[in-house]
């Protein structure tokens, strides 16, 4: 009879546990709390991760579609968007993209580029909130972190696809004297193609260009960059000529402009110096002719993947 009692119990509190949990996921999830101090909920973090894998809904809101983190500070709103500088630039907040304004569960974003946006902010749990756009019917899902525990390297490496992009070009500095002749001896400029279908990439054999628009691009392709078993810092270049056979590299990363490609056919080294740096979302980037590829960029920009430690990274597959 007293196991009995205690079963019940059991079953009761779990009950009671369950039903308050439940109504308070209504509250704070599926409708704003009137009167909610946003303004304390947008700093208790210093960066926001904008997990782009996680966005609910068919829109988009290109100035969260291509941030990194964004922050939020005395009204200004802060993003890092490239990968160039991370964790460096602006203290580590990126750069200034716009002013907001928070108050009753709602957040006004007038974005220096794309103008005025409103949100709806709830709670998901103790790090992460849902800003959800009525105008796109979208909602982002934003990890928050402080910037002492961020992991600025894990973001940058896990996403050099985009980091390539961040140049106009990449000139060829150096080509060792060891390794074998190969065809891609002859290539002197190297462009991975923002925008687009994402992994497009041009050479030439121009030489001694100083401005990057005036490059002749001879050959074009698909470029892939992929991992490296146990280790992270180091990956596979592939680059699929349209009509050549494919050029299997290993790639790593100097420094912010600089990066060193070992061919694996020939065993030649080549450094490429990143010219001609564009900073997105500040101002479109133009292609040849003078066309603007900021819509492309924004729309292609990133699916980014997100640090290792995100709560919600088992709901992907």
């Amino acid at each position: 009879m007293k196991t009995l009692k205690l079963l019940m119990g059991f079953a009761l509190t779990a009950t009671l546990f369950t039903s308050c949990y439940v109504e308070d996921a209504v509250i704070v999830v599926d409708d704003p709390v009137p009167g909610i101090n946003v303004n304390q909920l947008l700093n208790s973090y210093e960066l926001w991760y904008v997990d782009v894998n996680e966005t609910l809904g068919s829109g988009e809101v290109p100035f969260l579609q291509i941030a990194f983190t964004v922050s939020f500070r005395n009204g200004i709103l802060y993003a890092n968007n490239n990968l160039v500088g991370i964790g460096e630039q602006g203290n580590g907040f990126g750069i200034p993209i716009g002013v907001y304004d928070a108050y009753d569960g709602i957040l006004d974003v007038n974005h220096d580029l794309d103008g005025f946006g409103t949100f709806d902010v709830f709670r998901i749990d103790n790090n992460t909130i849902e800003l959800y756009n009525p105008s796109s019917d979208t909602s982002y899902f934003l990890n928050g972190y402080q910037r002492s525990n961020f992991d600025y390297d894990f973001v940058f490496y896990d996403n050099i696809h985009y980091f390539l992009q961040e140049y106009e070009a990449w000139e060829k500095t150096y080509t060792s004297e060891f390794g074998a002749l190969d065809e891609f001896d002859n290539e002197n400029y190297l462009q991975f193609v923002a925008g687009g279908n994402d992994i497009e990439f041009r050479s030439s054999q121009d030489a001694n260009i100083s401005n990057p628009s005036n490059i002749v691009w001879d050959f074009t392709g698909l470029y892939d960059v992929a991992d490296v078993t146990g280790n992270f810092y180091l990956k596979y270049l592939t680059l699929d000529y349209d009509f050549f056979d494919n050029e299997v590299f290993e790639l790593s990363v100097i420094d912010d402009g600089t990066i060193e490609i070992l061919h694996a056919d020939s065993g030649t080294v080549y450094e490429f110096a990143g010219k001609g740096y564009i900073e997105f979302l500040r101002q479109a980037p133009v292609a040849k002719g003078g066309e603007s590829i900021k819509k492309s960029v924004v729309k292609k920009r990133k699916q980014k993947t997100a640090k290792k430690d995100n709560p919600r990274e088992s709901t992907r597959s």
